[in-house]
């Protein structure tokens, strides 16, 4: 058998290692998360007020381009902040914080449609952003750990090659801690979260980038 690469090879691959990893369930790569309805909400009831667009930005997000490294796990850990550190008061809308991600993507484009779906899911919809930005709420995550999961080492033991080569999963675990005025008065909260980036890193590419994303709070393990 040809030593194929990209989508053919993750979809012949899907079946020899499924039941490897039926307990934590693959999203990335072999299906998408949920589809794009799963958003992440305010968390808070809804507004009876009038939400009016934040200011145009006067600075761009190019400080937040991933970083060119050959380590999955770093650049998994890059696009983790990159996802989860946001202000919605900032002047940007979700969609300039999933650019940064989306332009990323694989080279070859074969996952890059699934990418888009994915990273959707982990950011709040526009009109929800709205709603954050008037309560001046910002996000961040705390990076608790980063590692290859032991479900997708057997998985490639399973895919006999059938993989392209550098294809890693990275699973994040930490919390999601927000802040922001509800009423007059500050608030903060932080929550669990956890996921799996899937990347392709040498020598598949010269560096590493980003193909899947899994179903937000069901991670490989």
């Amino acid at each position: 058998m040809p030593n194929l690469t990209g989508r053919q090879a993750i979809l012949l691959t899907a079946a020899a290692f499924m039941l490897a990893t039926a307990a934590a369930g693959i999203y990335g790569l072999v299906r998408g998360p949920g589809g794009a309805s799963a958003r992440i909400g305010t968390g808070q009831p809804g507004l009876a007020q009038v939400v009016t667009p934040p200011d145009p930005p006067a600075a761009t997000l190019k400080d937040r381009s991933l970083p060119h490294t050959k380590d999955p796990i770093a650049y998994a850990r890059a696009v983790a902040t990159s996802l989860f550190d946001w202000d919605a008061a900032s002047g940007y809308l979700p969609a300039d914080y999933d650019a940064v991600v989306i332009d990323d993507a694989d080279p070859s484009g074969e996952e890059t449609p699934g990418l888009l779906d994915d990273v959707a899911t982990y950011l709040p919809t526009t009109d929800q952003w709205l709603d954050l930005g008037a309560m001046n709420v910002v996000q961040s995550i705390d990076i608790e750990n980063s590692y290859i999961p032991d479900s997708w080492t057997s998985a490639l033991a399973q895919s006999h090659g059938q993989l392209r080569p550098g294809t890693s999963a990275v699973t994040i675990t930490g919390a999601r801690d927000r802040s922001g005025v509800w009423g007059d008065k500050s608030a903060n909260s932080s929550s669990p979260v956890s996921f799996t980036v899937f990347v392709a890193c040498p020598p598949a590419f010269g560096r590493c980038h980003v193909l899947r994303l899994s179903q937000l709070d069901n991670p490989l393990k």
